[in-house]
């Protein structure tokens, strides 16, 4: 009887995250084109921006900026993470990248989300060029800031390293975070 329960339980909660993922595909098309990551990009950080002045404040004395529109994640025991970006110096778009995680574990559900990353020193920048997939969490300090910090934010003391924003967070996954996340680039389509 318990058995059976369970695997009830679990055929709803792969339903559901079927149905969750159905309704998120459209936020991120696989393999997308260069104009189309570069629309995503500018409308994300204007979004960004009206919304968070302390992260202009700081895309401002950043060497440069990564930005993922959005990225898909879902999974049922086994959780995976998907997202293409670009990453900008002066207002242009200069390569793109790719966002890339696994993991395994007690989860289930199916999120979308957006991620900036300010590069605030050259070295941190240089680490990313040179590394063949850079994982967050290793490499150059890595800070998430939370919207609350950065509508307070004051650019004076964060000098070096890389600060991270997540942003537009919506899905039925439990707890967010990009530790772990393997950045890599890509030569997308015009």
């Amino acid at each position: 009887m318990r058995r059976d329960l369970v695997r009830r339980t679990v055929s709803v909660a792969i339903a559901l995250i079927m149905v969750g993922f159905n309704a998120l595909i459209p936020v991120v098309a696989l393999a997308a084109s260069a104009s189309a990551i570069d629309r995503s990009v500018i409308q994300s950080l204007s979004t960004l921006y009206k919304n968070t002045p302390g992260a202009k404040a700081l895309a401002d004395k950043a060497v440069a900026v990564l930005v993922f529109p959005s990225i898909v994640k879902g999974g049922f025991i086994i959780a995976g993470q998907f997202g293409d970006g670009a990453l900008r110096k002066n207002g242009k778009t200069v390569a793109y990248y790719r966002s890339l995680a696994a993991s395994y574990g007690f989860q289930a559900g199916i999120q979308a989300f957006g991620y900036v990353l300010f590069f605030m020193d050259d070295a941190s920048l240089q680490y990313l060029n040179n590394t063949d997939g850079w994982e967050l969490g290793t490499g150059p300090s890595l800070v998430v800031l939370d919207a609350g910090f950065g509508k307070v934010l004051s650019t004076t003391t964060l000098q070096s390293g890389v600060y991270a924003f997540i942003f537009d967070q919506r899905g039925l996954m439990g707890g967010i975070g990009i530790q772990g996340s393997k950045i890599t680039k890509i030569n997308p389509n015009p």
